[in-house]
């Protein structure tokens, strides 16, 4: 018995070392689409640099305390941290021209305008959502 429950618990320590992978690669996946630094997001949470880049590698398991500043830092709920809920649908199709045009001017600037523009578009999202 005592062998069956050693082997259970391998299980569940490999399935949770897969899970905390996941979440730290769509940590990462939300930050870099924000235009963050791992330094950014640190400050924002209240942890280290090194933190996150553990949180993202899946090398340290990331608390429901940080998974939710986490989540308010990226104004998402954290059902859509974790991947409870379901993805928003994305229409298929290529962008238009304008939004062509708007996405090539965006790439002329420098990161630090970039990221600027994109807090923007955060808050007017999360503005919109309420």
């Amino acid at each position: 018995m005592l062998k069956q429950q050693r082997k259970h618990g391998i299980v569940i320590k490999h399935e949770s070392r897969a899970y905390f992978r996941s979440l730290g690669g769509h940590i990462a996946m939300m930050r870099k689409a924000r235009g963050m630094t791992q330094a950014e997001l640190a400050r924002a949470i209240g942890v280290s640099q090194q933190a996150v880049f553990a949180y993202e590698l899946g090398e340290r398991r990331v608390s429901v305390l940080i998974l939710s500043k986490i989540a308010k830092v990226f104004t998402v709920s954290v059902e859509d941290m974790v991947g409870l809920s379901r993805p928003a649908r994305v229409p298929k199709g290529r962008l238009s021209p304008r939004a062509m045009r708007h996405a090539e001017r965006l790439q002329a600037l420098t990161k630090t305008q970039q990221r600027f523009i994109i807090r923007i578009l955060d808050v007017l999202e999360a503005s919109n959502s309420r």
